[in-house]
């Protein structure tokens, strides 16, 4: 069994169940622009590569619709004010992290969301285990592409890429690891099915937390 160090978590589908404030600000702006809104499983069918992308897979005219920017900023502004009214840690995570945190484990987070979003997510639920928190700033590509694990890596104190394990819960956490050269253990408790995981072939699909801590 391999030894890890570090432990790099996606957030949306892997620690925290975000998917009704989300979608309550999808919602919010097709509303405001008179456009449909969707339900909550359709949202959760469009998440995985980014807000913009969220806003554009909601959008009938995609990124071509008339005042796109406009539509994706009172989605960001209103979902960074509301992003935790309905949020919370999937059951098993906090025990998890706190038995992860207590072996000494370098343990960071690593999304697609809004940078305000994950600072302030990270600061009301994980302050205490993860001190390394990196979302969307526009500074750098996002997932799938390598950059912002390789930077969390780098803010742990350097963790080589064979110490250290990805946990996500979609395609897009997979291919991540893999432009990163770390493996990825895949949760099915997230935004995609078993199903769709299986045939991605990951490194491992863990159906609770603990199993993510037994296989350690």
């Amino acid at each position: 069994m391999d030894k890890y160090n570090a432990l790099v978590f996606d957030l949306d589908g892997t620690l925290l169940d975000t998917l009704e404030d989300i979608t309550d600000a999808v919602n919010h702006a097709m509303k405001k622009f008179c456009y449909p809104v969707h339900s909550a499983a359709e949202v959760r069918s469009f998440v995985g590569n980014g807000i913009k992308k969220l806003i554009e897979r909601s959008l009938p005219q995609g990124a071509g619709t008339p005042g796109f920017d406009s539509i994706f900023n009172e989605f960001k502004q209103f979902y960074t004010a509301n992003c935790r009214i309905k949020t919370c840690p999937y059951p098993g995570i906090m025990e998890l992290l706190e038995r992860l945190y207590s072996d000494g484990y370098k343990i960071a987070i690593n999304s697609n969301k809004n940078q305000a979003a994950v600072t302030e997510l990270n600061n009301i639920y994980f302050a205490k285990y993860i001190s390394v928190a990196i979302g969307e700033n526009g500074h750098m590509p996002k997932k799938p592409a390598p950059d912002s694990v390789l930077l969390a890596l780098e803010q742990l104190g350097g963790c080589p890429v064979n110490q250290a394990l990805y946990i996500g819960d979609s395609d897009v956490d997979i291919e991540t690891a893999r432009n990163a050269g770390i493996k990825c253990i895949s949760a099915s408790w997230g935004f995609k099915d078993r199903e769709v995981l299986e045939k991605l072939n990951p490194g491992a699909i863990i159906d609770t937390p603990a199993e993510l801590y037994n296989y350690l």
